[in-house]
């Protein structure tokens, strides 16, 4: 059975990547993928896009377990009937956590920071220049009112970047909607990882309620102003650096 990948998905990505030059000729891209709906959405667009384009690049999908004793079988299948290269990297991260997490503190961070610093160490080893991640509009929307309402700092998700050791992270879905992401392994019935996977799960501490209130937010608004996500793409290309209280940005 093949897998079926929507136009409006392959349309979005071939314009993101023109418009943020993510994929280019010779590049070879690790792909961060931990079984999610969007990471799973990722490796297959990416390995059509792979097909259609007119350029060279190669990927390796890359699942950094916690130490949990995770079962990646059906992941690891999954690779394998639709020839997706796919790598495990195991770590003990789940152990170190007990020894650092304190109970009622920020759990997310320290395992975004773990997983990210062992997708830049594996990128490194198998001669990668750039690392895709998994994030969409949805995440660069609630990102942004986290950062604005909690932060205090007007901050969302780039296309593209630079880390300090010189990899160049991507965001190949970061102009896709969630719920056509969701609907992708839907119609394809893709078993894909969930919440239950989270390590946090596992411990004393309080469940984060940050972004779940921003998607909560967020979908109210979006009832009341249909066009709103367009509006939000829209703006983070439109800033106006001059208006705002920074006075190394005023324009006289």
């Amino acid at each position: 059975m093949s897998i079926k990948i929507s136009k409006k998905i392959m349309s979005k990505l071939g314009r993101t990547n023109a418009e943020f030059e993510l994929i280019e000729e010779g590049d070879k891209i690790l792909v961060g993928l931990s079984g999610g709906k969007d990471s799973l959405t990722m490796i297959h667009a990416m390995k059509e896009q792979q097909r259609r384009a007119p350029f060279k690049f190669e990927f390796l999908a890359v699942t950094v377990t916690y130490g949990m004793g995770e079962n990646l079988e059906a992941l690891k299948e999954h690779c394998k009937k639709y020839d997706i290269p796919h790598i495990v990297h195991e770590t003990n991260t789940y152990e170190l956590a007990q020894e650092k997490i304190r109970k009622n503190s920020s759990f997310c961070s320290f395992f975004s920071r773990m997983r990210r610093g062992y997708l830049y160490s594996v990128a490194k080893e198998h001669g990668c220049n750039k690392v895709a991640l998994g994030h969409h509009m949805d995440d660069a929307a609630e990102s942004f009112f986290m950062n604005f309402i909690y932060n205090g700092q007007m901050r969302s998700l780039a296309p593209k970047y630079k880390a300090q050791n010189g990899l160049i992270v991507i965001r190949p879905l970061i102009q896709m909607r969630e719920r056509q992401l969701r609907a992708f392994v839907e119609e394809n019935n893709i078993e894909a990882i969930g919440d239950e996977a989270c390590p946090a799960m596992r411990f004393d501490v309080k469940m984060p309620h940050a972004r779940a209130t921003m998607k909560e937010m967020l979908s109210k608004m979006e009832k009341e102003y249909p066009s709103l996500f367009v509006s939000m793409n829209a703006s983070f290309k439109n800033i106006s650096y001059e208006s705002f209280f920074d006075k190394e940005k005023f324009n006289i």
